[in-house]
């Protein structure tokens, strides 16, 4: 198949059908990009119930994202071979069961194993939706605004995770949640069944085994040595080493077989290969700006988890508009200017956060209009590309690597991010005088740990520990605000350079 073919723009276009599966597969994208970031807004809750340490707490939110990176490559292959619908079903069945487990989580090592379980199940739902939208879909126009649609509910749902957590702690339990994917699910169980055909690589080969330990091996150590490299170290470099040995293996190994589990030549296209990178820096500074933005508005503002989600309400909105709003324009103009366009735009949101300061709430929510609508516009582009430069055939494949860039960023995002906040905060928070030391071991810890702590102290003494806990945090806000904006740089660079193609091959749907 020629890449030509695989991008056509005059392929047969979906029926209402293909658009009410279309509905149904932003269910699971929804429901997986909410887990992202709902847990950012319940963390404070879940802290004070289940107290876990600062290092429980970043794997409370990264066991999920260490585990799905792991296994979404397997997942894709195998929705390639024995069909994109049943693993997707698959996946939906036990998400739902391993989310009612987390909801009654009694420690934060149990609530880390649910996540981790969540994230074997979630594995089987991401690249499934995107290579189902790839057979639905086949003419291009219909294609973009199909994608569009997934991106903007993959966005929205980071940001609305904030908004949904906040109204559910401030009137439930935190364990609700984890309740919240048994309703979207069960509607997802049942609508695939009716309005999505099955999807398969018509001459799949065999299993490739091998292939799937190795890429575990691979995927696995890696996010879980990016995470903790930002903690422990020495520690982290090590698992980089050890998953980098194991995908100098599992490259060789597809590089050799007749039929491999993925099809490497994917990264010697230009568009496929800058387009993940734009993914991975756009998520990672998005994931990043949420993590530490819920925490800001709730124990340094004061704002209720509600107060604090409703506050996103008009970054969640942009981020779904501006995937649409961009459509048309990628259809005229080149990639290559387009998204560079996009992620500068983003960038200024960033920027805002650095010099304006976190104190101010409405800079907060106008900085994150800005990046919400500059990374998901970039996103949508890039991640049309990435879909139409594969090969029909291997759509599960592309769209799990692509999947894999995005719970990259996630992870990224929290611990690189997360990390070097949280570094940041205890090299700079001055404990004032008369804090006892085992509630300024408490305050070392998190900001968290510092506000509870200086509830429990009261008085002016709490107060001035309140005050250098916001100033030590905010201090980091502006570092990791510089660093993101640093990063949607670097993918302006590699957008200019690698997403552009002359007029003739545009007109020709390369």
């Amino acid at each position: 198949m020629t890449d030509t073919d695989a991008i056509a723009t005059d392929g047969p276009r979906a029926g209402w059908r293909g658009w009410a599966a279309l509905v149904v597969l932003m269910l699971p994208v929804l429901l997986v990009s909410i887990d992202n970031t709902i847990l950012n807004f319940a963390l404070p809750e879940i802290a004070r119930d289940l107290e876990p340490t600062s290092a429980e707490q970043l794997w409370i939110i990264d066991a999920y994202s260490l585990v799905l990176a792991g296994l979404l490559v397997t997942a894709g292959s195998l929705g390639d071979r024995v069909g994109r619908r049943k693993i997707l079903l698959f996946g939906a069945v036990g998400f739902t069961l391993v989310s009612v487990g987390a909801a009654f989580s009694p420690t934060a090592e149990w609530l880390i194993a649910a996540r981790a379980g969540m994230g074997v199940f979630g594995a089987s739902l991401m690249p499934s939706t995107m290579s189902l939208l790839r057979s639905t879909f086949r003419n291009r126009n219909q294609r973009r605004f199909a994608i569009a649609a997934w991106a903007g509910a993959f966005s929205a749902g980071g940001a609305l995770g904030p908004v949904i957590g906040g109204f559910l702690i401030e009137h439930l339990p935190w364990q609700s949640v984890f309740l919240l994917a048994v309703p979207v699910l069960v509607l997802m169980l049942i609508g695939v069944p009716i309005f999505v055909a099955e999807s398969r690589d018509p001459n799949p080969g065999p299993i490739d085994g091998w292939g799937i330990l190795l890429s575990m091996l691979t995927l696995a150590p890696l996010a879980w040595g990016i995470k903790e490299l930002a903690v422990a170290g020495w520690p982290g470099l090590v698992a980089i080493a050890f998953g980098a040995l194991f995908g100098w293996l599992f490259v060789r190994r597809q590089l050799r077989i007749p039929h491999p589990m993925l099809d490497m030549s994917l990264f010697r296209r230009a568009k496929f290969s800058g387009s993940l990178i734009v993914n991975l820096c756009c998520i990672m500074s998005y994931i990043g700006f949420l993590y530490f933005v819920s925490q800001h508005l709730q124990m340094i503002v004061g704002l209720s988890p509600m107060t604090a989600g409703l506050a996103l309400i008009p970054g969640a909105v942009m981020s779904i508009l501006a995937g649409f709003i961009v459509t048309p324009f990628a259809a005229r103009f080149s990639a290559a200017v387009v998204v560079p366009i996009c992620l500068a735009i983003g960038a200024v949101g960033l920027l805002l956060v650095a010099f304006a300061g976190a104190n101010d709430v409405w800079m907060l929510i106008l900085a994150f209009v800005i990046m919400g609508a500059g990374t998901s516009a970039a996103q949508t582009v890039s991640g049309e590309l990435i879909i139409s430069s594969a090969p029909a055939d291997k759509a599960g494949a592309a769209s799990a690597i692509s999947e894999t860039a995005y719970e990259f960023g996630a992870v990224l995002g929290t611990s690189i991010l997360g990390g070097i906040l949280t570094a940041w905060y205890r090299a700079t928070l001055a404990i004032p005088g008369g804090v006892p030391d085992s509630l300024a071991r408490h305050a070392q810890e998190t900001l968290a740990g510092a506000m509870n702590a200086a509830d429990e102290l009261g008085g002016s003494a709490g107060q001035a520990l309140r005050d250098a806990a916001a100033a030590a945090f905010d201090g980091g806000v502006v570092a990791t605000s510089l660093i993101g904006t640093g990063l949607l740089v670097l993918a302006v660079v590699v957008a200019a350079s690698t997403l552009g193609s002359s007029r003739k091959r545009r007109n020709q749907g390369v």
